[in-house]
């Protein structure tokens, strides 16, 4: 069975109605969807003001040291979910992100669809990923994932953590405004949850507009920021 994430799930291109020609994905993630994907960590469990932030697809050589400029500010850490391949060309990057005290995780070596790709085809992308992250944190890309693929997963030899998220910024998303970003992604934080930023160039001015106001604004409300530790989950 493959599951949908209707987070990524985009309509086709030629679609009748221009409602379905759009990229549509859910800020806070149901309940249900959760219920889909057993096994997976949606969200830590619940501390007084404590928040979660997850980036995906880096090291970027850029975007990455504005990343972890803006969490120094704040004493803040996180969780990065990396692609083998950027680590492979930006080492100095990686290095930095567990210098200054984040956790990384594996996000497959070449970013592939796990729909898309056998359960085989895919332990190998990640354990080449491996090779670089050493992380038994694992996020995969799109959110893509098979029966098959978890079940791997979960096995001894392939053990990993298969973090998911609860809030989805959409900050890939070109069309969105960066101000209704953020606003988006304000409106529905509580604690506890996992946040997902990009840090790509198609996410850059979407991100870079709400890091710093998420920062601020849940420091000044007494949150903190910190990183998933695989040993205090709800799974």
């Amino acid at each position: 069975m493959t599951f949908i994430a209707p987070h990524y799930n985009k309509a086709k291109k030629k679609a009748v109605f221009n409602f379905l020609k759009k990229d549509r994905y859910l800020v806070k993630t149901p309940w249900w969807l959760k219920k889909l994907y057993p096994g997976c960590v949606w969200d830590m469990p619940v501390k007084e003001k404590t928040l979660y932030l997850t980036f995906d697809d880096g090291p970027h050589p850029s975007i990455t040291p504005f990343v972890l400029e803006q969490l120094g500010k704040y004493n803040a850490k996180a969780t990065f979910f990396c692609i083998g391949e950027n680590v492979s060309r930006y080492p100095e990057n990686f290095k930095q992100m567990t210098d200054e005290g984040h956790a990384v995780g594996n996000h497959t070596f070449h970013h592939i669809n796990g729909w898309k790709n056998t359960a085989t085809e895919y332990i190998v992308d990640i354990r080449k990923a491996d090779r670089f992250i050493n992380s038994s944190l694992f996020r995969p890309p799109y959110g893509r994932i098979k029966r098959s693929q978890l079940n791997c997963l979960k096995q001894e030899e392939n053990k990993m953590m298969v973090v998911m998220w609860n809030i989805l910024a959409g900050d890939w998303d070109i069309k969105l405004d960066p101000a209704i970003c953020f606003e988006r992604v304000k409106k529905k934080i509580s604690e506890g949850d996992i946040i997902v930023l990009h840090e790509s160039e198609k996410a850059w001015d979407r991100m870079n507009y709400s890091l710093p106001r998420l920062l601020e604004y849940y420091t000044s409300k007494g949150y903190c920021f910190t990183k998933i530790d695989p040993f205090l989950t709800n799974n």
